[in-house]
Parts: structure tokens; C-alpha cells; sequence
């Protein structure tokens, strides 16, 4: 069981990569919704796969934490593929809102502004999962503002 949660945490390896693990998987969340074939990915099922992540996520980054005797550590990136697919929901289908979600996302997940910090050191694996999911937020928020005042 500790070694599926491992997986889960690491999305399969991906936090295993030496440089910017969480850079990579988010790159790679990106390309994944990107490429799935369909002009505009529907909210709810968006919505369902991020909240499934996420409730998976909880536990996985507990393991992980266990596992790699740190406080969140950076091989644990499953926080990164709730908080990316958070950015894309009511997100127009084309790659320069995609490309702009990713790197508002990473800026957000690296920043850290409040209240994104403080839900860092909530216990057991939930702190590693909300902290990105608010980074997620505040991209969406921010995408959504541009798509009302620049492209009604």
C-alpha cells in the first residue's frame, strides 16, 4: 500500500525527475488536457477528475512525507496535477490560455501568496494538496478576468 501511495504522490514517477519536478508534471498536465480530443473539455467531468485527484492526493502525499522523511517533499507532485487541473476549468481550448495557465500557475505555486502559504502547514497531506489547489484558484480567477474585460 505504501508503495501505490508513493506512486500516486510522485504521478508515477514524474517528482523522480531531478530538475523541477513540479514544473514537469504541471508541463505534462498541460499537454494531457490539451490534447484530449475534444474542441472544449466539459466542467463537470474536469471538475469530477480534479476533486478525485485531490481526495486521492490527501493520503498519497501523507505516504510520501513518511516515506521520504520530509515535510512536504518535492518528489511529491500530485498537488501539482490537482492545482493545474483547477486552472483549466472554464478555460477556452486554445494554447495561449493553456500556456498562460501554466506559467500563472507555476508563478503562483512558486510565489506562494497568502493565503496559499499559511495552508502549507496544515497536517496530513491535506497542506501539500491545498496549497496548490489555491494556486490553481487564483490562476483561474485571474484567466477568468481576462476573458471578461479582454474577450467578452
Amino acid at each position: 500500500m505504501k508503495q501505490l501511495g508513493v506512486l500516486i504522490a510522485t504521478f508515477f514517477g514524474m517528482g523522480r525527475i531531478r530538475i523541477a519536478p513540479g514544473t514537469w508534471t504541471s508541463l505534462v498536465v498541460t499537454l494531457i488536457i490539451y490534447f484530449i480530443p475534444a474542441p472544449s473539455l466539459p466542467f463537470t467531468p474536469l471538475a469530477l477528475v480534479t476533486v478525485i485527484v485531490f481526495i486521492i492526493g490527501i493520503p498519497a502525499a501523507a505516504t510520501c512525507e513518511k516515506h521520504f522523511q520530509k515535510k512536504d517533499p518535492r518528489q511529491c507532485v500530485i498537488d501539482e496535477v490537482a492545482g493545474q487541473l483547477v486552472c483549466f476549468w472554464f478555460l477556452p481550448h486554445t494554447i495561449g490560455f493553456y500556456g498562460i495557465a501554466f506559467l500563472l500557475f507555476r508563478f503562483f505555486d512558486i510565489l506562494k501568496p497568502f493565503p496559499i502559504k499559511a495552508s502549507e502547514r496544515i497536517p496530513h497531506g491535506i497542506g501539500i494538496m491545498l496549497d496548490d489547489v489555491l494556486a490553481g484558484f487564483y490562476t483561474l480567477a485571474i484567466l477568468q478576468g481576462v476573458r471578461y474585460f479582454f474577450f467578452k
